[in-house]
């Protein structure tokens, strides 16, 4: 399974961005998939999890402001962000779960900033 992200930025307080994550591969096996989050000198965080029947489940610090999706279709994964905060500033990490394996994409940085 590869997974690539797109459509980090700059974006100030209050904002709003969009990212993606186009998945290839061995996808008939994957039961989930999610964004995670890591901010320096921090580790790693769930911020928002899809599974293949469509159920949702977000981190406290986003619920309200973020919203999960993906298209079947199109193989691809989504995380609709507003009201953006300082705080949500990190590195964001497309995963993929089998059940037996986890599968990262590169990254993409989300920077919060006036």
């Amino acid at each position: 399974v590869q997974l690539v992200e797109s459509g980090g930025g700059l974006v100030q307080p209050g904002g709003s961005l969009r990212l993606s994550c186009a998945a290839s591969g061995r996808l008939f096996s994957i039961a989930a998939m999610g964004w995670y989050r890591q901010a320096p000198g921090n580790q790693r965080e769930l911020v928002a999890v899809i599974t293949s029947g469509g159920g949702r489940n977000y981190a406290d610090s986003v619920k309200g402001r973020f919203t999960i999706s993906r298209d079947n279709a199109k193989n691809t994964m989504f995380l609709q962000m507003n009201s953006l905060k300082p705080e949500d500033t990190a590195v964001y990490y497309c995963n993929a779960n089998n059940g037996v394996a986890h599968f990262w994409g590169q990254g993409t940085q989300v920077t919060v900033s006036s």
